[in-house]
């Protein structure tokens, strides 16, 4: 009648010990976090920075679009992968034209905060957003169809005082989701069937030149292995 205990206390006892041993294990090239943390200059612990982030984040602030810019810097500057830097107005007016989260029921799903050990002043973060169609959104009536963007790395930078510096994010993974693997206010638009008309707005397409370089690749490979 014992055996499923000791069973239990086993597995919790196994547990521990795999959990201890992975903590301890140091891959070659890994930083110490916790040394970068302690000998780092800027004012704001990692929690509380990530606790600023969280509420800089939140739907009364949005990142300065609900709060009228109260948390972004004077030389606050928005820079994405294709896009920026963007100085502080320009970034108000740009989100207030496009009313996101008016066209848009946007579910955000937050996750993996941290802050960066060798930037220390900067919060990471994951973002998978889903999105339905609610409202006009470029000249596109309501469609109530549900947008699946890709997973999103952003971050936002800080100054001493706790405002915002510097807003960015870079698609992670082009192959997921139904906006060609476009992120921020692209995916919007290419989602409606809007792109918008440039390049940089489109699902990746690789250039002739690199097509070429790819089927000169599979070409020499094919005759090594004939010769071989």
């Amino acid at each position: 009648m014992q055996y499923p205990r000791l069973l239990f206390q086993l597995a919790a006892a196994f547990t521990c010990l795999a959990v201890n041993w992975c903590a301890a294990f140091s891959l070659p090239g890994e930083i110490d976090v916790d040394a970068f943390y302690s000998r780092s200059t800027f004012p704001v612990p990692p929690a509380d920075l990530i606790a600023r982030a969280k509420q800089v984040l939140s739907p009364q602030v949005g990142i300065g679009t609900k709060d009228g810019g109260k948390c972004l810097a004077d030389d606050f500057e928005f820079c994405a992968a294709v896009v920026g830097p963007i100085p502080k107005e320009d970034y108000l007016g740009a989100l207030k034209s496009f009313s996101l989260d008016v066209a848009f029921d946007i579910q955000q799903n937050y996750y993996g905060f941290y802050v960066d050990p060798l930037q220390t002043n900067r919060v990471w973060f994951f973002t998978r957003q889903v999105a339905k169609h609610v409202a006009e959104f470029a000249g596109v009536k309501p469609t109530r169809k549900e947008l699946t963007l890709p997973p999103q790395l952003m971050h936002l930078d800080f100054n001493d005082d706790g405002l915002v510096k510097e807003f960015g994010f870079y698609t992670v993974d082009r192959r997921q989701g139904n906006t060609g693997g476009l992120g921020g206010a692209f995916g919007y638009f290419y989602g409606v069937g809007k792109p918008l008309p440039i390049r940089e707005a489109k699902p990746y397409k690789p250039s002739f030149r690199f097509k070429m370089l790819q089927l000169l690749g599979a070409l020499a490979k094919k005759f090594k292995r004939n010769k071989e």
